[in-house]
């Protein structure tokens, strides 16, 4: 039993580094739609990307904000990762306190965005590796006033 379980729980080889913005703005999250051609088609996360080459967390969140949402943000503290094993790929998910810092939102890779409130976490369909962050903002173990 054991062996089954180890040998499904490493099914992917190489993890791969992805991160997620936790911005908040007037006590609101921004959460962004994936589109309806995504493999995650229509579920909601928190706004990132993968990690590329000679790149570190914090240079790829500014770059993927800059690609997907055309703000200009600064990063602050490391707030956690969590591994999430999908049947396509095994991810690392690293989430960031993110600050805007000058832009409007101009979407370029998602369907919709919304600034939500911690109680409004809830209504929506998230990615599943970004379900570790919405508990840790609902228990408070993330708080969105710094």
């Amino acid at each position: 039993m054991e062996k089954l379980l180890f040998s499904s729980a490493h099914k992917h080889k190489n993890i791969i580094k992805v991160t997620a913005a936790i911005l908040v703005k007037d006590n609101k999250i921004i959460i962004a739609k994936r589109g309806p051609n995504d493999r995650l088609a229509n579920k909601w996360e928190f706004p990132g990307g993968k990690v590329e080459i000679n790149e570190t967390p914090e240079q790829c969140l500014k770059r993927e904000i800059k690609e997907e949402f055309d703000i200009d943000v600064s990063i602050g503290e490391y707030l956690g990762s969590s591994i999430y094993h999908y049947d396509h790929i095994s991810i690392e998910l690293m989430a960031y306190r993110t600050y805007w810092e000058n832009g409007e939102i101009d979407l370029k890779d998602h369907d919709d965005f919304k600034w939500i409130s911690i109680e409004q976490l809830t209504e929506f369909d998230f990615a599943p590796a970004d379900m570790v962050f919405v508990e840790k903002l609902q228990n408070g173990e993330i708080a969105i006033q710094h």
